[in-house]
């Protein structure tokens, strides 16, 4: 759905409050189809991505998992390495 949210689930170290909040807010914008609410919609805005946030560390703190954590350097590596064979630079 949008590029910008990432997977947070099952990383070593787990998914910081600003990452969550950071995803939330994502969301919101997507849905809404705005990056900056009107002065009318903040209220609307900010309630939703606070509402968004909460469940989703409500829902990181009660999912299971039997698969190692991942390293998040690691899979920022191989995010570089995917892109990097997606958008060649040419010279």
């Amino acid at each position: 759905m949008c590029r910008n949210i990432h997977t947070l689930h099952n990383f070593d170290p787990p998914a910081t409050g600003d990452e969550v909040h950071a995803a939330a807010l994502q969301y919101v914008r997507k849905v809404a189809g705005t990056t900056r609410p009107s002065r009318a919609n903040q209220e609307a805005f900010d309630e939703a991505v606070e509402a968004i946030a909460h469940a989703t560390h409500h829902l990181l703190e009660h999912l299971t998992t039997s698969a190692p954590p991942k390293n998040r350097d690691e899979e920022a590596a191989k995010a570089r390495a995917r892109a990097a064979t997606r958008y060649p630079v040419s010279a």
